[in-house]
């Protein structure tokens, strides 16, 4: 497997980190008041309103309320593709996703956790929202696309491009399910039944027979 070259991206200016910033304050405002009330409870008023910022500047940068946790949403898998896409040479690609996976989902700090527990809580509040669903799976659906450019840096100018785009899928649908069976228990963020061990168990489950990983193990 050779080494994916690491993305050349500019440092985001002063303006675009205030953006990011201003899109994650409005996101975890709309994850809070979701897991408070719920997605009928909540409106785009209140989601500004906790944020505090103007309607005005909720409605620049979302579309409607459940559209405004896409970042928060999205923000773990970006973390998870960057671990992976810096896999140093030589490394098996079965180590390379199952290391990055479980440190991806395996909490270190607060911060981390509390990451999770927001997931938790806007999954749970999805099951009766099907605007707030189609959030998530859209947000899944285009971390898949990028982890297929990743994975194919990884596997090599050789690899199947079918053979990569089974291991993008499968990788990605292995958090998703992880994360939704976690979201339905009250297992803790660590040990058994954590979002780790499932992605974990899911990932080889739907791997078997990707012969990017038969091959490598």
């Amino acid at each position: 497997m050779s080494n994916a070259p690491e993305p050349t991206t500019a440092t985001p200016s002063l303006t675009q980190r205030r953006k990011a910033a201003t899109q994650l304050d409005i996101a975890r405002a709309a994850a809070e008041l979701f897991t408070e009330h719920g997605p009928d409870g909540t409106t785009a008023e209140s989601i500004a309103l906790r944020a505090g910022v103007a309607l005005r500047t909720f409605y620049r940068y979302f579309r409607s309320k459940q559209d405004a946790v896409a970042p928060l949403l999205a923000g773990g898998a970006d973390r998870w593709r960057e671990s992976l896409a810096a896999t140093g040479p030589g490394v098996p690609l079965p180590v390379a996703l199952e290391g990055s996976i479980a440190a991806s989902l395996t909490p270190v700090d607060e911060a981390e956790e509390e990451g999770l527990r927001w997931t938790r809580g806007l999954l749970r509040a999805s099951a009766e929202d099907p605007a707030l669903r189609a959030v998530w799976y859209r947000v899944n659906q285009e971390s898949e696309e990028r982890l297929r450019e990743v994975l194919a840096g990884l596997a090599g100018p050789g690899a199947d491009p079918l053979e990569v785009r089974l291991a993008a899928a499968a990788a990605t649908d292995a958090i998703r399910i992880a994360l939704e069976s976690w979201a339905e228990s009250d297992a803790p963020a660590e040990g058994p039944g954590s979002p780790a061990a499932l992605a974990l168990r899911c990932l080889r489950e739907l791997m078997g027979g990707v012969a990017l990983w038969s091959a490598a193990n």
